[in-house]
């Protein structure tokens, strides 16, 4: 596990709620603390829409727990009922997410000594909004997340391990266990990416007048997603099928060259979003699904007829294909998204140079 932003943002979170606290003279300040750790999430949306989430139900949560013990007191059974009533209620507002800290609410507010019962409840429910104030204070203003950087970085490390892969998949280069375990840590990397494309998404849809994200942008990097998801499931099927056809030397030549192509264009394509790769060396990416449409011309023939195992190459050559014309969009997309990068840029120097 490594130190990183949110890791941070939890501590000085909980360092904050506990000073406040101790300036206000609010106790037990703990009761902030745990309510900082609760709220603090990986995006700015999402801590605030937790926020907010957490601020209804844990004053229906204290509203609850003061009829409780106004009319039950505060033994373990009230307790335990208020408790379940409580998470009926959030279950069926759909605020699952916000239960641990209301039931925590609930236990602070029922803990109470049995006199004044309105003041003691306001001082611990104080102490929890303190906690989450300082949570959603806290990762507003301390290392904004940049989710774009965040995204494309994490991105381009599970390619390179993709790429890996795909390229030892049928030459079979790596020992047994380094390539499983590689290929362990590519789904989850690939699990992380999809969060974070969800994270990304979300802030676009719900705060983009707050901060302006490009739209195409987003297509893009859900393109490369795709692209990625679909390298990783051709590594599946060449597992399950491709060596259970007993393939001919010619036979590994054939659709390991097929593989490399792929996997350089694939490359060449993220070089070419970044700016790197100069115009006129892109090895022809924009002819992706024609070579590999000859590929498989190449191959279906001698298979289409053939009722033994060999068939399996078949729904490796297809895979393949899905592969590619996964490429030849991302290639695509691409390169309409910076013909309307450069598009937006002449319009906005023409406005310059006419002020």
């Amino acid at each position: 596990m490594t130190l990183g932003p949110r890791v941070l943002k939890t501590g000085l979170a909980v360092t904050l709620a506990l000073y406040i606290c101790s300036y206000l003279g609010l106790e037990p300040a703990v009761f902030a603390g745990v309510a900082a750790i609760f709220t603090i999430q990986p995006s700015i949306y999402r801590s605030w829409k937790n926020t907010t989430d957490q601020l209804q139900t844990n004053i229906l949560g204290a509203m609850i727990a003061l009829v409780g013990l106004y009319f039950f007191g505060h033994n373990p059974f009230t307790i335990g009922m208020v408790i379940i009533i409580v998470i009926m209620i959030s279950l069926k507002l759909k605020m699952e997410s916000t239960i641990s800290l209301t039931l925590v609410t609930v236990l602070a507010i029922m803990s109470a000594p049995g006199q004044d019962d309105w003041l003691f409840a306001l001082n611990r429910f104080s102490t929890i909004l303190i906690g989450m104030g300082s949570a959603l204070l806290v990762n507003i203003i301390v290392l904004p997340p940049n989710y774009k950087t965040n995204y494309m970085d994490k991105m381009e490390e599970v390619f390179q391990n993709l790429s890996l892969l795909l390229r030892t998949a049928i030459s079979n280069e790596l020992t047994e266990s380094s390539f499983q375990k590689d290929w362990k840590r590519l789904k989850g990397d690939i699990k992380k990416l999809e969060e974070l494309y969800k994270i990304f998404d979300e802030e676009r849809e719900k705060i983009s007048k707050v901060k302006p994200v490009n739209a195409r942008e987003i297509i893009v990097y859900k393109q490369m997603l795709k692209s990625l998801q679909l390298g990783e499931e051709l590594l599946e099927i060449i597992d399950e099928h491709y060596f259970q056809s007993h393939p001919t030397d010619r036979e590994d030549r054939v659709f390991d060259a097929q593989i490399e192509h792929l996997i350089k264009a694939h490359e060449q394509l993220l070089l070419k979003y970044e700016g790197k790769v100069k115009a006129g060396e892109l090895n022809k990416e924009e002819t992706i699904i024609e070579e590999t449409s000859l590929f498989l011309q190449q191959i279906l023939p001698k298979y289409q007829k053939n009722e033994s195992e060999k068939l399996r190459l078949v729904v490796v050559g297809s895979a393949i294909f899905q592969y590619a014309f996964q490429l030849q969009r991302l290639s695509n997309i691409i390169e309409n998204f910076q013909k309307h990068s450069h598009l937006e840029v002449k319009k906005s120097r023409f406005r310059l140079r006419r002020k």
